[in-house]
């Protein structure tokens, strides 16, 4: 364990006596969360307090185009919301008790997308991916609000995708850390061809958790699916930590089931 030394005065009779405190340095998990498109912090902001009650220093912040800056709406690229998460991460890590081995990122939909590409250019301990959207990888200087048009993406996400051809997946391929995969049942905008594009795609992970919300839509949209979400992300995050900690063993990789439940709910 790192330990820092601290200069301090004892008063005594009046006086000082020069001393010096010597005392273990914060080493705290790092905890990144990014939000959907049309989506804000303020949906990851209840459960940035949950995993800061397990001993997490979590960030939360809205991406360019939403909230103060929704007037970029309409030129936002990906290019832009990538940098964004980059900048976002790089100030997290800036914080003096984040542990910078031990930084997990939490996204959902296009969040989840951005979460998986930021894998290729930081390193990341824990990944968790709520409705991970795809996208082609061309038009990376297109507003991302024109996309869903341009790409085709219903086609395009109907179908099971590998790591060959798309770049977020290819960066799923190389993942070595550890990975949540949430999905809803019922969801239309990230259906189930993508889910399967996106668990096929990390063949390196040192586990791999699968749940499925029963009855859930892509918004989590019942307060029922909200706490669910929430309360197996927590634990979940919770399991690594204390596998981090060697006080369990992690496994290699759980299978689908109902989820247990504690909040975010990013969109599109």
């Amino acid at each position: 364990m790192s330990v820092q030394d601290d200069v301090v005065h004892v008063s005594v009779r009046g006086g000082e006596l020069a001393g010096t405190l010597v005392s273990p340095r914060p080493s705290i998990p790092g905890v990144l969360m990014v939000h959907g498109w049309g989506g804000s912090q303020e949906q990851y902001r209840a459960g940035a307090k949950d995993l800061a009650a397990l001993g997490c220093v979590c960030l939360t912040f809205d991406l360019s185009g939403h909230v103060a800056t929704r007037r970029l709406r309409d030129v936002v690229t990906r290019a832009d919301n990538l940098a964004d998460v980059l900048a976002a991460y790089d100030f997290l890590l800036d914080h003096p008790a984040v542990d910078a081995s031990r930084v997990a990122v939490i996204g959902s939909s296009y969040g989840g997308y951005l979460a998986a590409l930021l894998t290729r250019h930081r390193p990341v301990r824990w990944l968790g991916l709520r409705a991970p959207a795809l996208y082609r990888d061309e038009n990376w200087e297109v507003p991302k609000k024109d996309l869903a048009a341009l790409q085709q993406l219903a086609d395009y996400r109907s179908e099971r995708h590998g790591p060959g051809d798309n770049e977020a997946l290819r960066a799923c391929s190389a993942f070595e850390g550890d990975v949540l995969l949430v999905e809803s049942e019922h969801d239309r905008i990230v259906p189930p061809p993508v889910l399967a594009s996106y668990r096929e795609s990390f063949t390196r992970t040192s586990s791999l958790t699968y749940r499925l919300i029963r009855g859930a839509d892509h918004a989590l949209s019942s307060e029922r699916d909200r706490q669910a979400y929430s309360s197996l992300l927590a634990k979940w995050l919770e399991e690594m930590l204390l596998g981090a900690r060697g006080h369990v063993r992690v496994g290699t990789t759980h299978g689908a089931g109902d989820p247990t439940p504690a909040a975010a709910i990013p969109q599109r």
